[in-house]
């Protein structure tokens, strides 16, 4: 299943890319997310190009009713972003992969981080998909609008962080 979504951040693409490679951050937005930040890496400098790896463990209340019969209380979910180095107006992209442990559902695709001054554009063109048979379609469809939620609540907790 396509997903397509993007959200407009009230700072400066600079000052998102730094929160967004910030641990604490990280860990805030995990909480909030009423899950555990177990592993957060950053491999490189982020004033340049970049991997961003998150590893949660996030409880399953809020998983569809179709993919909770093939997990438990939580779930552990690994993303690995790669991020281009920035252009001028402080824009970029990255590959983004997102497994989810014990379930055969990934998310494959890119994110596209743009400046646009004071303001910036975080926007997610990925493809969700699960290797079940005869399910699987159905599985990726349903955990589509929870990966759409989950960038929302991404960029309001940015916009909270940046603004305190």
């Amino acid at each position: 299943m396509a997903l397509n979504a993007s959200t407009q951040i009230g700072h400066p693409a600079q000052q998102v890319i730094a929160t967004l490679s910030d641990r604490g951050f990280a860990d805030h937005l995990t909480k909030v997310a009423n899950g555990t930040l177990t592993e957060f890496t950053v491999d490189g400098d982020i004033a340049g190009a970049f991997t961003l790896t998150t590893v949660r463990s996030v409880p399953t209340d809020r998983v569809p009713d179709i993919a909770r019969k093939f997990v438990g209380s939580s779930i552990e979910v690994t993303q690995v972003e790669k991020w281009s180095a920035p252009d001028a107006a402080g824009s970029r992209s990255a590959t983004v992969q997102i497994t989810v442990g014990g379930v055969p559902v990934t998310v494959n695709g890119t994110e596209q981080l743009t400046g646009q001054g004071e303001v910036s554009e975080l926007a997610v063109d990925a493809k969700v998909s699960s290797s079940i048979p005869f399910i699987g379609g159905k599985l990726a469809s349903a955990a589509e609008p929870y990966i759409g939620k989950a960038l929302n609540l991404q960029a309001a907790q940015v916009n909270a962080w940046l603004s305190k």
